[in-house]
């Protein structure tokens, strides 16, 4: 009888996990080598190099801690491209240009997965039969296209060299994980909160002869997550002093900043695309009407140096820090933009209280939709980064009692899951609906 052996790989917007499950033994998480020595934890991030060496000129990519170590240290040009994967459900992202190649959402996907391999050591060379993906439940986007996120994520496997893809929701391989801890029959709730989805499924769990044996009841999802909480530090902390909510002179009128420019600057899968010949142009003809020039001086030496990563991880901190301080500094000094204050926690629940209503209101409408309610749950799992954030938590706690809240390997659950349905017998129970 062949050995059962799968793979999980939990794509996230933030940070990739890939786990090995063999039958017979504890599911692991591959680890990948670093600079910093060897990480469970893999950064979705990729940065393509133009390195001139002896007259010659190549494009070297790094992903993961290589590419931020090739953000801060390299003295080449670099474009540096993160959370990416929010683009994968977008019918107007077609590709997107880097030197002097255009590369689409699944050669983006294939490169980054191919340096995974590489960096994995070996232990993803002859990838077993059975990879399952994660999928987010709600894709990111105004309209996201499931079908075509789908095509590209099985496009960017095979370029990578892996077999291709069974697919299941992100929650339901947190669940699976979960449930192989629980000691009697339970109803579980699993909130997954990635950085650009919030994910939720309702699945009961029963133990039958020592086999733990699950019956799905519901899943909901909206692309809202830990980005969208970066984008209100940003828009309130960061974009006023770019030059948000100023004015500028057009012939005779006084007009306002426009916006769209501070939409695409909070986004972090937007950012690399704002140095673009177009909207430099724009900026620059906005910068000698405007009536505060050096805060659009400011925001153009930010787009043009590529600092959204040094944006990127002033924002994270602070949000971090948030979870275990009310009030904590916020600094950020890139070239001649200075911010120095004091943000709170006050501050921060104000701005994400309209995201929050709208977590609320999906678990709400995935409870009401199954004719279940909050008393009806007997387990609340909560993985992903921002479950440590304390009103997300706090949301939950207050609707299902402190009690009920579960928790474990917040950023390894997801993938642990994913490898371990890979093992069963019929996995089609576990496979997310195709569109």
């Amino acid at each position: 009888m062949t050995e059962r052996v799968a793979i999980g790989v939990d794509f996230g917007t933030t940070n990739t996990v890939v786990a090995l499950a063999r039958e017979g033994e504890p599911v692991r998480a591959i680890p990948f080598a670093q600079a910093e020595g060897l990480s469970d934890i893999y950064r979705s991030v990729i940065a393509f190099e133009k390195v001139t060496a002896g007259g010659a000129t190549t494009v070297v990519s790094h992903a993961a801690a290589g590419a931020i170590q090739a953000f801060l240290t390299s003295a080449f040009e670099l474009r540096f491209i993160q959370s990416f994967k929010s683009h994968v459900a977008s019918r107007i992202f077609h590709d997107t240009r880097i030197f002097t190649r255009k590369y689409r959402f699944e050669d983006l996907l294939g490169e980054f997965l191919r340096l995974a391999i590489e960096a994995a050591g070996g232990a993803l060379d002859d990838p077993p039969e059975r990879v399952v993906a994660g999928r987010p439940v709600a894709f990111v986007g105004a309209q996201p296209d499931e079908a075509l996120a789908l095509r590209r994520y099985g496009a960017g496997y095979a370029q990578a060299g892996l077999p291709a893809p069974a697919f299941v929701y992100e929650p339901v391989g947190a669940a699976f994980y979960y449930a192989q801890r629980l000691e009697r029959d339970a109803t579980v709730l699993v909130g997954d909160f990635g950085g650009g989805t919030s994910d939720f499924s309702l699945i009961r769990f029963e133990r039958h002869a020592g086999v733990v044996r699950a019956t799905p009841i519901g899943y909901a999802g909206l692309g809202l997550a830990g980005d969208a909480f970066d984008y209100r530090i940003i828009d309130a902390v960061i974009s006023p002093e770019l030059g948000k909510g100023g004015r500028y002179r057009s012939m005779d009128k006084i007009l306002p900043m426009p916006v769209h420019f501070y939409g695409n600057f909070a986004k972090w899968h937007q950012l690399a695309l704002l140095k673009s010949r177009e909207t430099i142009a724009e900026l620059e003809e906005i910068e000698r009407a405007s009536l505060e020039p050096e805060k659009i001086r400011a925001f153009l030496e930010i787009i043009r140096n590529d600092w959204g990563f040094s944006v990127y991880r002033a924002v994270t901190d602070a949000k971090v820090a948030l979870s275990s301080a009310e009030a904590v500094p916020f600094r950020l000094r890139l070239g001649s933009l200075a911010i120095d204050r004091v943000v709170t926690r006050a501050d921060f629940e104000g701005w994400i209280a309209e995201d929050l209503a709208r977590v609320e209101t999906t678990v709400d409408g995935l409870l009401a939709e199954k004719n279940l309610a909050p008393g009806d749950i007997d387990t609340v799992f909560l993985t992903g980064g921002s479950a440590f954030i304390p009103a997300v938590r706090g949301l939950f706690e207050r609707r299902f009692g402190v009690e009920r809240i579960g928790e474990g390997d917040n950023f390894q659950s997801v993938a642990y899951g994913l490898a371990l349905v890979g093992l069963e017998a019929d996995m089609e129970p576990w496979l997310a609906r195709r569109p």
